[in-house]
């Protein structure tokens, strides 16, 4: 008998039809004798209305009850879904994120797990029942309070408990058949990857890719968790995300291939800070002052200094680049700067793939290809196995396409998406 943790997020959850066919497809892997772990997020856009909810009536909302009213969403998921399945003849008990035993640090609205104690999960099991679980949450020991773990929380904590125990394999469930070559809605004729390495597909989320959040994926890799992302509304099947170091879990052959996707963001704004004296120490005083605004940097690009002067640029997502410019602006005369410039009209695309440590020409063919469509290019990032460069928002997808088809990615036919905004 194997262990499936299946993780379900709102899109799959997004009405009582929807939540009736999720439960006929959780009541089916566990009469084909597996152990059954659900992970559920909210249903449809709850999270968005109730954030709306919350800001009518006050505009800033206490971190502390904006937590307790954002885990309502999950518990009505997982309260619906074990209804759903107890109707077709099986066993559910639901636990919210503290009686599934996932602790985590105090901070509200983006606590991390420290630990997993899933306890009443496993007599669940033992009992011979499917175990939902709310996902996003959990709370804290040293407070006694609940706690979110922000955006995509709730993939962390299907593989928080698949981890806990061990699990044969993580299923994640969403509106696409699997990790696409690039965004399915950008980019039709984007292709299914059969399977990614995690290291790839870490490079893939911090770029950008939605389909997994980067916290999910960290935490599967460093725990040893196989993930399998595959479609909530089809039965075929997904992406396999694995360790090398492991092998792929079903010893198939992967010839790591020179470029696995294409990433991107729109959410993000260059802060330029102009005429910087060229003496040791002004990079470390420019980053303390970014660092005390809690954004988090992307990208940084110096220039070569020129009369003991140069400039430094640097991008963080939108949300945190007023903060950074007023920080800033506010320490002008102690750094020492002759100008500081912002843009939020930009946008980050990421070429990813582990062939490219072995491969030659990877940044010309990039750098051709937008070229001859005429894009402009602001910023450059590189890693072994990444090519990150910034444009102006309003080219990014066209960047993307032209990217997709210059290293021969398109598939055939025109990728499925069975909900959220595609077709």
């Amino acid at each position: 008998m194997a262990l499936i943790v299946q993780k379900f997020g709102g899109s799959s959850l997004s009405d009582a039809e929807s939540i009736k066919r999720v439960a006929k497809r959780i009541v089916e892997t566990r009469r084909t004798g597996n152990e059954v772990i659900v992970v559920v997020s909210a249903m449809g856009d709850t999270t968005d209305e109730l954030l709306d909810l919350a800001a009518e009536v006050t505009p800033i909302p206490a971190p502390r009850e904006l937590d307790m009213l954002l885990t309502a969403g999950e518990r009505i998921s997982m309260a619906l879904l074990a209804m759903a399945i107890k109707g077709m003849g099986e066993e559910a008990l639901s636990f919210t994120g503290s009686q599934a035993g996932m602790i985590t640090t105090a901070e509200h609205g983006s606590a991390k797990i420290v630990d997993v104690t899933p306890r009443r999960v496993r007599e669940a099991l033992d009992q011979g029942a499917i175990a939902i679980v709310a996902g996003f949450q959990g709370f804290n020991r040293g407070t006694g309070d609940i706690t979110t773990l922000g955006r995509g929380g709730s993939d962390t904590t299907a593989v928080a408990l698949a981890a806990a125990l061990d699990a044969e394999v993580c299923e994640i469930y969403t509106d696409v058949d699997g990790v696409y070559t690039t965004d399915p809605r950008v980019v039709h004729l984007a292709r299914k990857i059969d399977s990614v390495t995690s290291e790839e597909m870490l490079e893939l989320a911090a770029s950008g890719a939605k389909v997994l959040h980067l916290r999910a994926v960290e935490y599967a890799r460093r725990h040893g968790v196989v993930l399998h992302v595959r479609s909530s509304f089809s039965n075929e099947q997904g992406t396999i995300v694995y360790d090398p170091k492991k092998g792929h879990p079903k010893g198939a052959q992967v010839e790591e291939p020179i470029i696995t996707g294409i990433a991107f963001e729109r959410n993000e704004a260059k802060v330029t800070v102009g005429g910087v004296p060229d003496v040791p120490g002004k990079a470390a005083q420019i980053f303390e002052i970014v660092a005390k605004t809690n954004a988090n940097i992307d990208m940084i690009v110096q220039n070569v200094s020129e009369d003991n002067r140069t400039d430094i640029s640097l991008t963080v997502q939108t949300k945190d680049g007023r903060k950074v410019i007023e920080a800033l602006e506010a320490a002008r005369e102690t750094i020492g700067c002759t100008r500081l410039q912002y843009a939020d009209q930009i946008a980050k695309l990421a070429v990813v793939g582990a062939g490219m440590r072995d491969a030659s020409g990877v940044s010309a063919q990039l750098f051709r290809a937008l070229f001859d469509a005429g894009i402009n290019i602001e910023m450059i990032s590189t890693s072994e196995i990444r090519i990150s460069v910034v444009t102006r928002a309003d080219v990014m997808e066209k960047a993307v396409q032209v990217l997709h088809t210059a290293f021969g990615l398109d598939a055939d036919e025109e990728a499925t998406v069975y909900a959220g905004t595609g077709r």
